[in-house]
């Protein structure tokens, strides 16, 4: 169990470092992604283990691989256009 927790921790950092690196400008600060990811791949591990039970290493990380990136999709931002006000209309030309 501790190998299998070892491993979804660094699974979700992998993760985490993966989604921070390629949408930078769409996540907040890389330390909240990254234990986010981390968190959520913890919390699937242990749900999955629980549910599948001892001997289950392979589904276990998978478990902790969905849950992980199920997270840190969590924290992405929409994409910001300048063309767009906040209230989702368009702004007048020259303005």
């Amino acid at each position: 169990m501790f190998l299998e927790a070892l491993a979804s921790v660094l699974l979700g950092l992998a993760l985490a470092l993966l989604a921070a690196h390629r949408l930078s400008h769409r996540l907040p600060d890389r330390n909240l992604v990254l234990a986010t990811g981390a968190a959520g791949a913890l919390f699937g591990a242990f749900v999955t283990h629980s549910v599948l039970g001892p001997g289950n290493a392979l589904p276990t990380l998978g478990g902790a691989v969905v849950v992980s990136v199920a997270s840190v999709s969590l924290l992405v931002r929409p994409r910001s256009s300048a063309r767009t006000s906040r209230t989702g209309k368009p702004s007048p030309a020259g303005v």
